[in-house]
């Protein structure tokens, strides 16, 4: 296991700029249609935040930290679509720059290939050698939003320094559609990887399946479920801050974790409405939790990163040590100073650099 352990520095530096970038960000809220009380609590969230901001690495501070915003009905997932419909891209960390790469989308069949199941999104370095490995990816969103395409610099960068094929799904995202929909589209998009292999250019034996937050939680789940089910085999997971445990739900105590970007509350709409109900001590869903499966023997290799002032840091932390107790070889970066997904908010960052060449590692090992 790694714990990257930086130190952090006090401070009010650049603090105006965080202030006015902050209120630029509420503005475009507020036209997004966020009159549900954003800008209402933004001084609030100022003084209530000073504290928890100060346990943030100061190069990982930004300005969204300052709106508070979580998601408890339908009207803030409203709205919340629309503010990353807004949102610009996160741009590629430094190194993994697209240089080359190849963007297209297909359909994959089902059945007798009358059907069309879930839209993939292919990223391919255009001088790639084959066969090559191959990543299935899934997004984050908390199961309730997102796209392929929020990830697209960084997949391309990953095909491009790499030389892999990257695949992300358009799964189906609850409440419309509650568990098992989302898993269901993983698990096709796989199969079709796998059944497709000549065509595509990819060597079966090095497919690995990956994601961040709800995408990670997904990608832990269709690793439990190729293997319970017998395939498609996987050499590979990597679970970027994975939402684990919908019994993260039912704590009272998150230990300083959880205020910025994905909260207590956001994790339970986000729970409620992929499971089709409030979570509960007791559910045999094991794929629809991953952090419930009883046994954890016979997974891929795994590479999980985690922030410690993440929601998940408990529930990530508990799944790396339970799949070293199962035999599983299990990389965890522990990483100080760091909230839910301040990769994507601060890609530029030293830290976040170095968090993210961790994965590229740990990818290229398995997939090379």
């Amino acid at each position: 296991m790694i714990a990257r352990k930086h130190p952090l520095r006090s401070g009010s530096r650049g603090d105006d700029d965080t202030l006015r970038s902050a209120r630029r960000l509420l503005t475009a809220a507020v036209l997004a249609g966020g009159t549900i009380g954003i800008a209402r609590s933004f001084s609030r969230r100022l003084a209530a935040t000073r504290t928890a901001r100060a346990a943030v690495a100061r190069d990982l501070r930004h300005p969204v930290l300052l709106i508070d915003f979580s998601l408890s009905t339908d009207r803030d997932l409203a709205l919340a679509r629309r503010m990353m419909g807004l949102a610009r891209r996160a741009p590629a960390p430094r190194g993994a720059q697209a240089r080359g790469s190849e963007i297209s989308d297909r359909f994959v069949p089902i059945g007798s290939g009358d059907g069309s199941g879930p839209r993939v999104r292919l990223h391919r370095h255009r001088a790639a050698a084959r066969p090559s490995g191959a990543l299935l990816w899934i997004h984050g969103g908390g199961m309730v939003m997102g796209n392929p395409e929020q990830d697209d610099r960084w997949l391309s960068g990953l095909a491009d320094d790499l030389g892999i094929l990257v695949v992300s799904v358009d799964y189906r995202l609850a409440p419309e559609h509650p568990y098992p929909a989302g898993l269901d589209d993983c698990m096709t998009a796989l199969r079709w990887l796998h059944d497709s292999a000549e065509e595509l250019g990819v060597d079966p034996d090095r497919v690995a399946v990956g994601g961040a937050s709800a995408g990670g939680g997904l990608a832990a789940a269709v690793a439990l479920r190729a293997r319970d089910e017998g395939g498609p085999p996987l050499c590979f997971q990597l679970l970027n801050y994975p939402m684990l445990d919908d019994r993260t739900v039912l704590r009272t105590d998150h230990s300083g974790t959880g205020a910025f970007v994905w909260t207590p509350a956001s994790n339970r709409f986000g729970w409620t409405a992929y499971l089709g109900a409030e979570p509960r001590d007791q559910d045999d869903r094991v794929h629809a939790a991953p952090a419930r499966a009883p046994d954890l023997a016979g997974l891929p290799p795994a590479w999980i990163g985690v922030g410690q002032l993440d929601l998940f840091h408990a529930e990530d932390v508990e799944y790396a040590r339970r799949l070293d107790h199962a035999g599983v070889p299990c990389e965890l970066v522990d990483e100080l100073g760091m909230y839910h997904a301040a990769d994507q908010l601060r890609p530029n960052a030293a830290r976040m650099r170095a968090y993210r060449q961790s994965m590229l590692d740990a990818l290229r090992h398995a997939l090379t």
